[in-house]
Formats: structure tokens, sequence, C-alpha cells
């Protein structure tokens, strides 16, 4: 159930220049019970607007850092089509899954989503979210399975890139993080709670350097600090080392290699047992990066093909393969449009992994896997979404989806990894 709060005839803010006031004026606040939370980490509550028709049903609005069974004062900030935005005021009757954030800034600071809700709870809705967009985009009725906590809950980024925005007056504002719901507006961040030590123990030094050299930046800069087996490293061009189980990979600090290092074994170790079934004797990593899938699954292949679009993580895989004496394993560079070209392995033998970015596969590429015709197909993302919208393309092609397991590589943050596992129908 929810109740309006009378709203003043005037607010002393005022609105936006695109504020659009219906259904509600700006600032108008509410008293709401939060029903669910989104995949983005916002609560979810509801109101029957007075003029509606009631075939219409409830208006949401979405408030962030509070929970499903709370009910909470807000004020809303913009009206979107079908929805509102609104901004916490008060928990009027908090959640028993609520606990004390344990980062000062945390709804403040927009790096983490969840740090108010008990762990355990974390990873249900982690699961929840999954399997809602499993029915509503990919229309599958599969099971989600838990998702594999992280090791660490506290302290396991291995990578964090605050930034600071153009110094005035030769002098630097915060350096830190966006504030939610902004695109310009940074939080001080001077220490961070999901970061490992090192990265924390580093920081007010480099924080520090920068604010000394205020007067020498022209415009905003994105930092980066990146610990690695010999320290914290703050040059994306320099070369780094990451064991995962008894493999050693070299890279770029300023390249992309999973940031959690407590969770990768097992990571690594469930897309190798995936992979390694059905009767395939070949892999082939078709966004291999440095190599950490073709190089960590390779003792399970006869041969093994990672390819890569770009030169200069090509060369660090290559010799990645080479330092851990891997022969077996070929690393590749191919264009996007002919990532299969040079791939001799018979494909009634062959897995595939696909780790994309974000944005996902793109229709090119799920063209050219479904050419080239593997045997199972184990889908890494770290996007849910555009994993499920491409497992429509890939169910066009032949595949169905066995199961879907999801991995907690960023605790209290709405982020998740999930590996499916596919193969032909």
């Amino acid at each position: 159930m929810l109740r309006t709060l009378k709203s003043t005839p005037f607010t002393a803010v005022r609105p936006p220049k695109k504020f659009k006031p219906i259904p509600f004026p700006y600032h108008h606040e509410l008293t709401l019970e939060i029903d669910s939370l989104t995949n983005l980490g916002a609560g979810v509550g509801r109101v029957q607007l007075p003029e509606a028709p009631k075939e219409q049903g409830p208006w949401v609005v979405f408030v962030p850092f509070c929970l499903p069974g709370e009910t909470v004062r807000a004020r809303i900030y913009r009206n979107d089509a079908n929805c509102s935005q609104a901004d916490l005021i008060e928990v009027l009757t908090p959640s028993p899954d609520r606990v004390t954030p344990r980062c000062p800034l945390f709804g403040k600071c927009g790096g983490c989503q969840y740090q108010h809700l008990a762990y355990p709870k974390q990873l249900e809705w982690k699961r929840q979210q999954v399997a809602e967009l499993t029915r509503r985009m990919a229309h599958l009725d599969i099971p989600v399975l838990p998702p594999v906590p992280s090791p660490k809950e506290w302290h396991y980024r291995s990578k964090l890139t605050p930034h600071f925005a153009k110094p005035r007056d030769g002098e630097l504002g915060p350096i830190g993080f966006l504030a939610p719901g902004t695109r310009s507006r940074l939080i001080d961040v001077p220490q961070c709670p999901i970061a490992l030590e090192p990265i924390n123990e580093a920081l007010p030094a480099i924080r520090q350097e920068v604010s000394k050299r205020a007067h020498t930046y022209k415009k905003g800069v994105t930092l980066l600090l990146r610990a690695h087996e010999e320290g914290v490293e703050t040059n994306p061009r320099a070369v780094i080392s990451e064991k995962v189980h008894d493999l050693t990979f070299h890279f770029l600090a300023g390249d992309f290699f999973q940031n959690n290092p407590a969770i990768l074994p097992a990571f690594v170790d469930y897309v190798a047992a995936e992979a390694a079934q059905d009767g395939c004797t070949h892999l082939v990593d078709a966004y291999c990066g440095s190599g950490l899938f073709a190089l960590s699954l390779a003792k399970h292949f006869q041969q093994v093909a990672g390819v890569e679009v770009s030169e200069t993580s090509a060369d660090f895989a290559r010799r990645n393969a080479e330092l851990n004496q891997l022969p077996q394993v070929s690393i590749m560079t191919a264009s996007a449009e002919e990532i299969f070209a040079d791939i001799t392995f018979p494909a009634e033998e062959t897995a595939l992994v696909i780790d994309p970015p974000r944005k996902g596969c793109t229709p090119g590429f799920l063209a050219q896997l479904a050419r080239f015709g593997p045997r199972r197909v184990v889908y890494v993302s770290c996007n849910p979404a555009t994993q499920m919208r491409d497992f429509v393309a890939l169910d066009e092609a032949g595949y169905e989806v066995e199961k879907i397991q999801p991995f907690d590589l960023f605790p209290h943050t709405r982020h998740l990894e999930c590996v499916a596992t596919l193969k032909r129908k």
C-alpha cells in the first residue's frame, strides 16, 4: 500500500529546465512500500495514480538505497514516460536484511549499490534478477543456479580508477567517483573498502601527488591503481603479472583482466569443466585477450586456439603461452569479420569460450559462430542483459542453453558475471 504525503504549494528548489511535471511535480514526496530491486540496484515502489484507469496498473517509482519490504519516504526528481525516479529521504520501516554499510560514503558515492544489504541476500537478489532476465528477454524457463560467492566480501578489487575534473585556478576538486544518478558530480573518495589493501595504502600518496601537480592538468583525468604481485602500478602502459593457480599472466596494467583475484581460480575451473564435455578435444577462445581462458583450460584439451582482434593483447597471450610452457596453445590475430577464418579444428569436437565486452556479441560474430558450428559454447558475460539478448540469436542458430551459473566477482555492487553453457540441439 502507499499513501501520498501532502505537497507544499511551492517548491523551494526550481525544477530543471527539461523537467516534466506529470504525474508528479518536482520534489513531490511520497511514502512507498518497496517490493523488489532492479538489476541496477534501485528499489521498486508502486502507486495507483488517481486519474489513471485501473486497467493501466500502478505507476512505478524507482528509489535507490532501499530494500524490498521497506516503507520509505521518497522525493521525485524526474518523471519518465512510464515511471518516475526519486531520491530516498528516510527509511520509515527497515528490512530485517538491512545492515550498516561499512563505507561512510555509501549512498553518496555511486560505486556500490548493496552495502546496506546482508551479503547472502545480495546473492539471492542477483540470482532472482538473472532469472527474471532469462524469462523476460531470452524467453527461457531454465533454472539459474545460486551465485558462487566471492571468497573475499571486502578488499577484493585489484583495480581502482578514481577520477578528477579539470582543475580550477590551479586547484583540484574531488578525486573519486560519480555520485549516483549524475554524469559529472564527483564524490571525494580517500579510501575504498572493496579495493585491495595495497591500493588503499598507496592511495593517499597518489592523491597528494596529483594535487601538487594540479596546475599541469588541462582537463579531467582518470587515474589507475592496479595491484599486482610487486605492488601497485599507476602507469597503464606498464607490464604487470597476475597468477591464477600455477599460471603466470603478463599484461598491460591498463588492459582488461578480471579484477577479483580471490575468485578467479574457481571461476576458470568452472569454465574448464563446462567446456571439456561431450567429447570435446579442441578449444577456441574467441575473445582471448592476454590468454586467461585459453591458457587456464589448455590442460583439458589436445589443442587450443586463442583468437584476438588486438595485436597487442594477442602478443601477450603468445608470450604467456610460451612462458607457461603450453605448446598446445596457438594464438591468432583475426579481424572482427573473420574470427574463425584460420580455425581448422573439427567443429563436432570443438568447444568455444566467449567472454565479450559489456555490449555483448555483435550480430556479425554470432553469424560466424553459427557457420563454424562448435559442439559446445560457454558464454561468459559481465552483462546478463546483453547475454540474454544473444541467447535469442544463438537459439535461432541451433543452440540451447543448458544452465546458467552466476559468479559474484563484485560484492556490494550490482555487477555480476554469468557463465552459461550451451550445446547444439
